[in-house]
């Protein structure tokens, strides 16, 4: 580790320890948590949608299934809510490519629109920040919907008017692999950031009314999208490079440029640490990526072997003392204003400590411990999302 290495690392654990004030009762986090409004950016549940023999409106548990969100859970004071998300793998760039990607976007948005109206008396979809805070007052559970990866447009920007409609209220334009709108941070660049169709596509997004997700960008995609947006943008599932020195991550400096533009980052539980899926982890997470394949006798075996797997061989060699670490800094750097949360539930996320939604009210005691209040709690938990929102819609044209 290098001197600077050590010194940031130094930094980011005596942050996670500082009080600011005498540590409450456990039973008034809890208390605070279940009155906050409560929201994850990046919801990847979808993936579960459709399982044989799963329910999504029980109350699973870390031991007992793989899943790490359902309404049991969300229902008991967890989380509120979040973005569901239209996720499509990476393919050609292609004709074909792109047909396939679409359809595939397609079947999930209609699958999660099935999934969310089967249980209307806990949850319904919701279209901008007002829904939720409806909904939120009528003790319901809320979804929104968005698109990681829109490779499934292929170059016919008109569709996502189309995805609009479906509901869509945040997307970002590329994931692991650079397509045809933009450089990944996690591979060669072709672009130097944005293509020319990926500027299109920022126009497009603003004139809708639909958030930017910058997450899994490039640094220079980033430092374009924030550039040529009209309104600010999010980053909905991305650590501080501070915590872990890896391209899927934010450096400080961003940060701030994001924070000056009115934007927020959604503090993820992923890449505080090298990811680990060689050998029998890597076998697991591919028959968790195909699970609504398995018959219920599979997914139990799946959810047995993984969990027994994360006791010596983990996805991520971290725990929830570094990610409150990432999380203190992050909002050391950025401001209240302009943090907010995204763990990549069900789709990679969870650590060690912090290993489904039932422990996010250990992350508002923390930030309690630290200082923060009641009004700047509630920004990072939902605030700063529905204010970003309702800054898109605004810029909406009709």
């Amino acid at each position: 580790m290098t001197r600077y290495r050590a010194a940031i690392a130094a930094s980011l654990f005596a942050l996670a320890g500082c009080s600011a004030t005498s540590t409450p009762p456990a039973e008034d986090a809890a208390s605070l948590h279940r009155d906050l409004l409560v929201l994850d950016t990046h919801l990847d549940t979808p993936i579960n949608f459709g399982r044989p023999g799963w329910d999504f409106a029980a109350a699973h548990t870390h031991e007992n299934d793989i899943a790490q969100v359902d309404l049991g859970r969300m229902a008991a004071g967890n989380l509120d809510g979040g973005f569901f998300v239209v996720f499509t793998a990476q393919g050609p760039l292609t004709a074909k490519g792109y047909a396939d990607a679409l359809a595939f976007a397609r079947q999930r948005s209609d699958t999660i629109d099935k999934e969310i109206a089967a249980h209307p008396a806990m949850i319904l979809p919701a279209l901008g920040a007002d829904d939720a805070e409806k909904l939120n007052a009528e003790h319901k559970l809320i979804a929104f919907k968005s698109m990681e990866n829109s490779y499934p447009l292929g170059e016919d920007l008109t569709l996502l008017k189309e995805f609009y409609d479906r509901g869509v209220r945040m997307a970002g334009p590329v994931h692991s692999t650079t397509n045809q709108f933009a450089d990944s941070a996690e591979d060669a660049g072709k672009w130097n950031g944005l293509s020319p169709l990926g500027r299109q596509w920022v126009a497009e997004m603003n004139r809708l009314g639909i958030v930017i997700d910058g997450s899994h960008s490039s640094d220079a995609a980033f430092d374009q999208l924030l550039e040529f947006s009209k309104t600010p943008i999010i980053l909905s599932h991305t650590s501080p490079r501070a915590a872990f020195d890896h391209p899927r991550n934010l450096d400080d400096a961003r940060i701030r440029k994001l924070a000056a533009k009115g934007g927020a980052i959604c503090v993820s539980t992923i890449y505080l640490s090298p990811i680990n899926l060689a050998g029998k982890r890597g076998e697991l997470f591919e028959k968790y990526e195909n699970i609504t394949k398995l018959s219920p006798a599979e997914q139990a075996e799946l959810a047995r072997a993984t969990r027994e797997l994360d006791k010596t061989d983990p996805i991520w060699a971290t725990s929830f003392e570094h990610y409150m670490a990432a999380v203190l800094h992050t909002i050391e750097v950025a401001g209240v204003d302009h943090v907010c949360f995204g763990a990549d539930w069900d789709g990679g996320g969870g650590i060690a400590g912090m290993e489904d939604i039932t422990a996010l009210p250990k992350v508002t005691e923390r930030l309690l411990e630290a200082g923060y209040s009641r009004e700047d709690i509630g920004k990072m938990t939902g605030g700063n999302v529905l204010r970003i929102m309702r800054a898109a819609a605004a810029a909406k044209q009709h």
